[in-house]
């Protein structure tokens, strides 16, 4: 069976509990994101996400484009995950070092998606897997100033 899932970890230099209030504001997804196309939230969506919660995101890969998510795992401090139209996940789990210090995993998991196969055949994967080191290398220095 392949694998429909990567992920990239880095240290944080602040406690979880800070860099979860961040993920979990759709309004600062915009500040960590490492590929570029995070805009910014979508008017209407909930200030603070919590599971079941659905928030809109202006996009732009190219073309500008809106896209809905919706919060399908949540773990106050710890987890926090949400799908797009098709399925496939994007999860962030957080695991205190110490008390200033957060081990941050993201991944890009599409094992969930409708239609796997059309993401296994695309470079999506490899360029996530780009795109989110950028964004732990942003979180990080977003925490650090």
């Amino acid at each position: 069976m392949r694998k429909r899932a990567i992920s990239v970890t880095r240290t944080i230099p602040a406690p979880a509990d800070r860099i979860f209030d961040l993920l979990a504001h759709p309004a600062g997804h915009a500040l960590i994101d490492g590929s570029g196309s995070v805009r910014a939230a979508r008017p209407g969506g909930p200030d603070r996400l919590a599971l079941g919660a659905t928030f809109g995101m202006d996009m732009k890969l190219g073309l500008a484009y809106r896209i809905e998510n919706t919060v399908v795992e949540f773990d106050e401090n710890r987890l926090i995950a949400w799908r797009h139209f098709n399925g496939h996940r994007w999860r962030w789990r957080l695991t205190p070092v110490d008390a200033g210090a957060t081990e941050v995993t993201e991944t890009f998991d599409w094992s969930t998606a409708r239609i796997p196969l059309l993401l296994d055949l695309s470079s999506f994967p490899r360029r996530n897997k780009a795109a989110m080191e950028k964004s732990l290398e942003l979180m990080a220095a977003h925490f650090a100033g």
